[in-house]
């Protein structure tokens, strides 16, 4: 794929990838609102904008077998972690934003969860089985994530039991 494609294909999965996102937001804002038409539409128009995303990274060629793909998660969970999240949070700190630092904090300490998660994940496909997992909880608060039981209390947040979401 020549330089200028994959640039723009990279940038469309993207922008693609943050509208899903957010009008998956836009959803359960309108929702809370009292609007469930409203958040019908943006709920389905997100579902599209992932659509397009998917498309995008198939196009680039982005979606490879299952180790590749824990390997890749891998690396990017690795690099937030140790690099973008500390420099936000240098940043947040010096500009005395609070609630940007917790919200970097949060995300900092699920990553870190993840990274592991995929790591054990990883060894489990290179053997040729599947990974061993009943559930996986996640705090609808901060993102921690915790595998087969749910804390009565989230350790990063300290939100109950009751703000774990079930996969």
């Amino acid at each position: 794929m020549r330089k200028m494609t994959e640039k723009n294909l990279r940038d469309a999965f993207s922008g693609e990838s943050q509208a899903s996102m957010k009008y998956l937001n836009f959803s359960m804002q309108a929702e809370k609102e009292g609007f469930p038409g409203v958040a019908k539409l943006f709920k389905a128009i997100s579902f599209a904008e992932r659509v397009h995303a998917s498309n995008h990274l198939k196009a680039l060629g982005d979606l490879k077998k299952t180790v590749e793909n824990l390997q890749t998660a891998i690396d990017g969970e690795t690099f937030e972690v140790e690099e973008m999240y500390p420099s936000y949070d240098a940043v947040a700190n010096l500009q005395n934003e609070s609630e940007a630092k917790k919200s970097i904090h949060y995300a900092v300490e699920a990553e870190k969860l993840h990274a592991k998660i995929y790591m054990d994940a990883k060894s489990q496909v290179a053997e040729g089985k599947d990974f061993d997992v009943k559930n996986v909880y996640i705090c609808k608060v901060c993102g921690y994530t915790a595998l087969n039981n749910a804390p009565h209390k989230c350790p990063v947040c300290g939100a109950s039991f009751d703000f774990f979401e079930t996969f």
